[in-house]
């Protein structure tokens, strides 16, 4: 498979460049000291995080038409639902560490970083494959359906952070204190570097986006093989999922119905892929049937909310 990409080497570097003045402006400046996120805050910025990936899929619409343009909008709202699978395993890992409130939005924006390049190189190797292998469209495609069936059966007690191996192996390696102290990842005392719990949760939360990266990249190349708009639209979905987090964290137990959402939104993607070859889905169609499945569990939450003491258990 031959594919075609958008994405010159000016426009890498200009889209690189611009996530990387956005991020410096978020954490030097409007959230140079910690402090807890409410939601008013939450709410604003996650309008701004939305608003620049729509004004970026104008720009898309402008210079590259308007195949491109939805394919970049389908995916990103592909990213946009899975990534409020994260937000549940985000909440677990904070709850479980006892992190500060004030503490969580800087460990979400170092993950951010980490999520930047592991996602650049997991997307670089798929499309690799892509180009190289035609099959692995189906292998895709078949994780995608197995991912979505897991999940549609998989309650929310299945997170476990203490039995995670890796941080396991990093508090069996690394060299720790026990206690917090400030928003420092590190601390030198004694000659030498000990590490805080806020690196774990850091460590934590990086392996929970790489588990998620390996469903969630699938799931955008069944709707394009670009790999500029795969990157970009996993960044502007990533770029958000802070402001997400805060404005959810509270309102996760009642959307009882999202995650059969999410598990019907991969199972449709997957099928997409594991039939590419005998049906063609446009992309109009799979952004209207991705939207609707994703409203409509939004939709069948509120209308049948879950009893009060399961909300709150």
């Amino acid at each position: 498979m031959v594919i075609h990409s958008i994405g010159t080497p000016g426009l890498w570097a200009g889209f690189l460049l611009i996530v990387a003045l956005l991020l410096t402006l978020d954490l030097a400046v409007f959230h140079r000291r910690a402090h807890e996120v409410r939601m008013k805050e939450a709410v604003l910025w996650s309008v701004v995080w939305i608003g620049v990936a729509l004004a970026f899929n104008a720009g898309v619409y402008h210079w590259f038409g308007r195949e491109r343009a939805l394919e970049f909008l389908t995916g990103y709202l592909i990213e946009k639902a899975l990534s409020v699978d994260n937000i549940f395993v985000f909440l677990v890992l904070f709850s479980h560490f006892r992190v500060p409130a004030s503490f969580q939005h800087r460990v979400l924006f170092w993950g951010i970083l980490g999520a930047l390049v592991m996602r650049a190189g997991f997307i670089g190797l798929g499309a690799a494959l892509v180009q190289t292998f035609h099959w692995v469209m189906y292998v895709f495609g078949a994780v995608l359906v197995v991912t979505g069936v897991r999940m549609l059966f998989q309650g929310e007690d299945d997170v476990h952070p203490e039995r995670s191996l890796i941080l396991r192996l990093f508090r069996r390696l690394v060299p720790s204190v026990p206690e917090y102290r400030g928003t420092r990842f590190l601390v030198h005392e004694g000659g030498r570097w000990l590490a805080t719990p806020l690196l774990a949760v850091l460590v934590a939360v990086e392996a929970t986006d790489l588990v998620f990266a390996v469903d969630s990249i699938p799931a955008v190349f069944a709707v394009t093989t670009d790999p500029f708009i795969v990157y970009t639209s996993n960044i502007f979905a990533i770029l958000g999922l802070r402001a997400l987090y805060f404005v959810l964290a509270g309102a996760l137990g009642r959307l009882r119905f999202l995650k059969v959402g999410l598990s019907l939104v991969l199972g449709f993607v997957g099928g997409k892929m594991l039939l590419g070859g005998v049906v063609d889905v446009p992309i109009g169609v799979s952004l209207g049937v991705i939207a609707f499945l994703i409203s409509g569990a939004v939709a069948a939450s509120l209308t049948w909310p879950a009893a009060k003491a399961e909300v709150e258990g």
